[in-house]
């Protein structure tokens, strides 16, 4: 037999467990349609997504002022909390298929799971009040609105204390260049999922150390990759 690698595993939300890149990309473009405000490609909205939404907004409007970024946000949280058109109810992306059946089977195996995102915490418990099953699953959770956003290591540092776990112990598993970065930050190891918003190239060059495809690969990457030496 041999040991297992990691105690933790850390996840992105938005392009790693939710399919969710198409309806940020339409929320944003609504609120810069509603709020007339200078174009910007679907390219260049997705290239942000797991930022924090002031990050994001400082990056894709430089010439507005911080207050003005703050409208864009409101309108942004009024669009996606009405589901995109009045009484819809509250919108939510589908997870990614066989993502929740993956978490299922690590947590059963003894690993604990947990989340980092550049949600909100508004944000991110509306999404797991839309998926209970996956919110039974984690132990912690850190968003970009309750510390530092990504690609500061800082909500991966507050996850290692809460949890007692070392950097080394712990696996960062994200779609962006922004969640690799912040677990090299912290001497994180980091592996990348190709379905969501950065190509697999990017993220080998931020500093992955491999890629699956989606999170339903993760149980047979840890078992083929996730042991280091025999017991």
């Amino acid at each position: 037999m041999r040991a297992r690698r990691f105690d933790l595993l850390i996840f992105d939300w938005d392009g790693t467990l939710a399919d969710s890149a198409a309806q940020i990309v339409a929320g944003m473009q609504n609120a810069i349609v509603r709020l007339k405000l200078p174009v910007r490609s679907d390219a260049q909205i997705r290239e942000l997504i797991g930022l924090g939404f002031s990050d994001a907004m400082g990056r894709l409007f430089p010439e507005f002022a911080p207050e003005d970024v703050e409208h864009v946000l409101e309108e942004y949280r009024r669009w996606i909390v009405a589901g995109g058109a009045p009484g819809h109810g509250p919108a939510e992306a589908p997870l990614f298929e066989g993502a929740l059946s993956a978490l299922s089977q690590l947590h059963a195996a003894g690993y604990r799971l947990a989340v980092a995102t550049g949600k909100s915490r508004s944000s991110l418990s509306r999404s797991l009040a839309r998926h209970p099953e996956v919110h039974a699953l984690l132990s912690s959770s850190r968003c970009a609105d309750e510390t530092a956003p990504k690609p500061d290591p800082l909500m991966l540092r507050e996850l290692l204390e809460e949890e007692s776990v070392a950097a080394g112990r712990a696996l960062m598993i994200g779609d962006t260049e922004y969640d690799v970065a912040m677990a090299r930050a912290c001497a994180m190891p980091a592996l990348g999922v190709s379905c969501g918003v950065h190509e697999s190239e990017r993220l080998l060059l931020a500093g992955a150390g491999a890629l699956i495809e989606q999170v339903r690969h993760l149980p047979g990457w840890l078992d083929a990759y996730g042991s280091d030496r025999p017991a």
